[in-house]
C-alpha cells in the first residue's frame, strides 16, 4: 500500500515531536497549513496548554500566500511578546522549510521573537 502524502509528513512530524518539546518559558512554535488557511499556535508541552494562537481569519486582508505567511507571523510574534514571551521553538509539523512555512519564520522573526 502507497504512503500518501499527508501520512508521510505526519511521519516526518511525530519524528520532529520526539525531539522539540515546548515550555511555559520556551513554548513550541507550531505551524499547521491547508489549502485554505494557515494557523499558528504557540503550545506549552509541560502543561498541555496552548499559550497564544493565530490563524489567517486574524490578520486583515491576508490571503493563503507566501505575504499572508508572514503577516501571520508578525501578529503571532506580536501577540507573544505582549505575553512575555521572546524565546520559541520552531515546529515545522513536518511540512518543507520553504514558502509558506519559512515566510511564518521570517515574520515573527522579524517581529521580535528568537528562534
Amino acid at each position: 500500500m502507497k504512503k500518501t502524502r499527508n501520512s508521510q509528513r505526519l511521519h516526518r512530524a511525530r519524528r520532529i515531536r520526539a525531539k522539540i518539546s515546548g515550555t511555559a518559558v520556551k513554548p513550541r512554535l507550531r505551524v499547521f497549513r491547508s489549502l485554505r488557511t494557515m494557523s499558528v499556535q504557540l503550545i506549552d508541552d509541560e502543561n498541555q496548554t496552548t499559550l497564544v494562537s493565530a490563524n489567517l481569519s486574524d490578520v486583515k486582508g491576508a490571503k493563503n500566500n507566501v505575504e499572508g505567511a508572514q503577516q501571520l507571523g508578525e501578529v503571532v510574534a506580536k501577540k507573544a511578546i505582549d505575553k512575555k514571551i521572546s524565546e520559541v521553538v520552531f515546529d515545522r509539523a513536518g511540512y518543507k522549510y520553504h514558502g509558506k512555512v519559512k515566510a511564518i519564520a521570517d515574520g515573527a522573526r522579524s517581529a521580535g521573537l528568537k528562534f
